[in-house]
């Protein structure tokens, strides 16, 4: 019954953001400051998802062949490859890395 009661609340809770969402004022949403938050926060919070994914195992510290690819992919993008290629090159590195057995 606790999976229900926890279902419930996600969903109400869910529900409330949206309508928060909704009642916010337009002129608040047409600030400088706030058009430029919302530009750059996507990009942060995947960055920091990506961070996240890439070093961290629960609560522990892990440098394994994720990181390599990560590498390549920030030296690909260094040189302005594009962005298939930049995940190809990450994914060949990782990869090879691991088939190395690092």
């Amino acid at each position: 019954m606790n999976t229900w009661i926890a279902i419930g609340a996600t969903a109400l809770g869910c529900y409330a953001v949206k309508l928060a969402g909704l009642l916010v004022p337009a002129g608040a949403l047409e600030r400088p400051l706030v058009r430029r938050l919302a530009a750059l926060l996507p990009v942060a919070l995947l960055a920091a998802l990506t961070a996240q994914q890439t070093f961290a195992d629960g609560r522990v510290l892990v440098l394994d062949a994720r990181v390599a690819g990560i590498a390549a992919a920030a030296v690909a993008l260094v040189l302005r490859a594009p962005f298939l290629l930049v995940v190809a090159v990450a994914v060949a590195v990782t990869a090879g890395v691991r088939a190395m057995g690092g």
